[in-house]
């Protein structure tokens, strides 16, 4: 019996067969995958999770794949950390990072989208794989391509990080830098689509790619021990990672695999320069209004959001909340988790971080419940954001004497620092 009963409008509820579609012909609402839960249910547990790999495919069961994955077998399974260091610095005395800068194969998040939409093309029988991108997803389809053996094309605004750029050009990939921000990169590719036939992961795959980030809500409860987190921060740039962490959450539950239901308050985070979601939810907008992107977390710079709604939808039922940052604050969100627990990450993580900070300011944690930050990106990936905001390096001979002379220095500006703060 097949695991994947077909797609469902979420706005109309129109029924459709599994197939690559995203968008219902009759309201031209989202589509969402509609899993055999009769098929599903008997033979998930918390033994069968545990005996599986250490990777997002312990929970294949729970995934829209009829066969095995054939692209992306490492993906997952990243460390969650009690953050001790970060959370003394933020007042938060449960907190927990989901490190996803650390994923393989290209240090993202991205990885498990990729990985379970590239095995799904392969389902359908696509020989050729593309994207838009802001960088990550790039880097990743890129990747995940040359592994499978599929030709690959990726559509990117001409001007991201290098470092991504870079990410994506050693796997052989065929780049396209088109002139614009990523709204009008997506609209070029939802035409090429239709015209080369192409398995475009995040326009018609993205049922089944949007599927894959539930794999990251499913091992923060395991990893948890089987409890679901009170509060989740999560950046928003379509808007499909925070709701399907929920819906993650919400699937263990359904099969009784939590200790504690899902009290989970999700909360979305933004630059301030592209933060059509969060702006709407703190207005009590029904709607989100598009934004053209300026700011300097080009990894969350969606001005259109393709999952806003559910984004919005999913943050008020769970009962959480959003708010968003600026580029100076993005930059000391990147800098403080640094020096707090080593942890190098990119713009989307400084926004996340100090988001945190912001509600922890504003008392949503008061409960001293259970917080689970999402740092979804490597900061190796966009160096350019910090280069000349970190400081230099101590500059001394090879010699003792430079090196004692460099050391009353520092200990002279540091009792400057704080004669000044005081």
């Amino acid at each position: 019996m097949a695991k994947v009963l077909g797609m469902k409008c979420r706005e109309c509820g129109e029924l459709y067969p599994a197939q690559p579609v995203h968008v219902c012909e009759l309201c031209f609402g989202p589509l969402e995958v509609v899993l055999n839960w009769e098929e599903i249910t008997p033979r998930v547990t918390r033994e069968s999770i545990a005996a599986g790999p250490p990777s997002m495919w312990r929970y294949l069961d729970l995934l829209p794949l009829e066969g095995q994955p054939t692209v992306g077998r490492n993906v997952g399974w990243t460390p969650l950390i009690k953050a001790e260091n970060l959370g003394r610095a933020l007042g938060i005395k449960n907190l927990y990072i989901k490190n996803d800068a650390v994923n393989h194969p290209t240090l993202s998040f991205k990885d498990r989208v990729v990985a379970l939409a590239l095995s799904k093309a392969r389902e359908f029988g696509y020989k050729t794989v593309a994207c838009a991108s802001t960088g990550n997803l790039a880097n990743s389809v890129a990747a995940h391509a040359a592994e499978g053996g599929f030709e690959s094309y990726v559509f990117i605004p001409d001007n991201l990080e290098q470092g991504k750029v870079l990410g994506t050009l050693v796997y052989g990939t065929h780049v396209m830098a088109v002139s614009g921000n990523y709204d009008e990169v997506n609209r070029l590719c939802a035409e090429a689509a239709d015209k080369y036939g192409w398995a475009f992961v995040n326009i018609n795959l993205r049922p089944f790619y949007g599927d894959g980030s539930k794999s990251f809500g499913y091992e923060i409860a395991e990893q948890l021990g089987w409890k679901a987190p009170d509060h989740v921060v999560a950046p928003c740039a379509g808007g499909s990672l925070l709701s399907k962490i929920y819906k993650g959450l919400n699937e263990l539950d359904r099969l009784g695999l939590l200790e504690n239901g899902v009290p989970t308050k999700m909360y979305a985070a933004q630059a301030t320069g592209c933060s059509p979601i969060t702006t709407a939810i703190k207005n009590g907008s029904e709607i989100f209004r598009p934004q053209k992107p300026n700011t300097i977390a080009k990894s969350i710079a969606i001005g259109n959001p393709a999952d806003g709604l559910m984004a919005m939808e999913t943050v008020r039922k769970s009962g959480g909340w959003a708010d968003d940052v600026s580029d100076e604050e993005i930059i000391e969100g990147i800098k403080l988790l640094g020096r707090t627990e080593g942890l190098f990450t990119e713009t989307a993580g400084g926004v996340t971080v100090a988001v945190t900070k912001r509600l922890a300011e504003q008392g949503k944690f008061a409960d001293e419940g259970t917080v689970v930050i999402a740092i979804t990106g490597n900061g190796l990936k966009t160096l350019e954001a910090v280069t000349g905001q970190l400081g230099e390096p101590t500059y001394i001979q090879p010699k003792l004497a430079s090196l004692d002379a460099a050391l009353q220095t520092e200990k002279l500006l540091s009792a400057e620092k704080i004669l000044t703060a005081v």
